[in-house]
């Protein structure tokens, strides 16, 4: 049973509105759901017990903050032992400069989405960082020219 069906029309539409503008008031998000204000608010903070909403952020603009450039790389690890994984896993997370890190199927084992100022300052977050994280075989970067569309809102 997907997590999903457990949801009822409302409370994807409040999630929906949520992750719009998470700072709305309860009176404004409970007049875009039609709902009671009272209402609106128990099944917020029963979606936030439950974990359907983790948290609550302000998305930063990576341009303004002097970090354009999105770097995707691609790490190829020099073994699967799960002690190989558990070091590499533990060091990237203490980069700064990682946005995320993806496990992947495929060819190469993990993915990282990294910001830097421009191409100098990605090598050196890779000679400081990327170069430095244990196990790493292989690796190879691409940097995103433009980004086409993006999002943090899932599909609810």
């Amino acid at each position: 049973m997907s997590v999903l069906q457990e949801l009822d029309s409302i409370d994807r539409r409040i999630l929906g509105a949520l992750q719009k503008r998470g700072r709305m008031t309860n009176a404004d998000l409970s007049d875009k759901i039609n709902l009671s204000p009272s209402a609106c608010h128990r099944r917020v903070q029963r979606l936030e017990t439950d974990g359907y909403i983790k948290d609550y952020v302000a998305l930063l603009d990576p341009r303004k903050l002097g970090c354009p450039s999105t770097i995707f790389v691609e790490i190829t690890l020099s073994g699967q032992a799960d002690e190989v994984l558990e070091a590499f896993e533990r060091e990237v997370a203490k980069v700064p400069d990682v946005l995320e890190c993806h496990l992947m199927a495929g060819t190469a084992d993990y993915l990282l989405k990294v910001v830097a100022q421009d191409t100098e300052d990605f090598a050196r977050i890779h000679r400081r960082y990327l170069a430095r994280l244990p196990g790493v075989a292989q690796m190879q970067s691409s940097f995103a020219l433009r980004t086409v569309f993006k999002t943090t809102a899932l599909p609810v």
